[in-house]
């Protein structure tokens, strides 16, 4: 029920909040993998997490330009 409600909220913002989430998520997904890279990520499911989060914006952006 967790992500339904991430999912609402993104349906609730506007395309130029959304390009900003896109862009923030982006920059963490490039940190994760650069400290996975250098045996620093304890967390490596979050890379996963990420890239999900990634493309439900991209999914609620293409929604909206329709």
């Amino acid at each position: 029920m967790k992500i339904n409600k991430y999912v609402e909220d993104l349906r609730a913002k506007s395309a130029a909040e959304l390009n900003e989430e896109l862009v923030a998520a982006k920059k963490e997904l490039f940190n994760l993998r650069f400290q996975n890279a250098t045996n620093q990520l304890d967390n490596t499911s979050r890379i996963k997490e990420v890239r999900k989060n990634i493309a439900r914006i991209q999914t609620v952006l293409a929604a909206q330009s329709k």
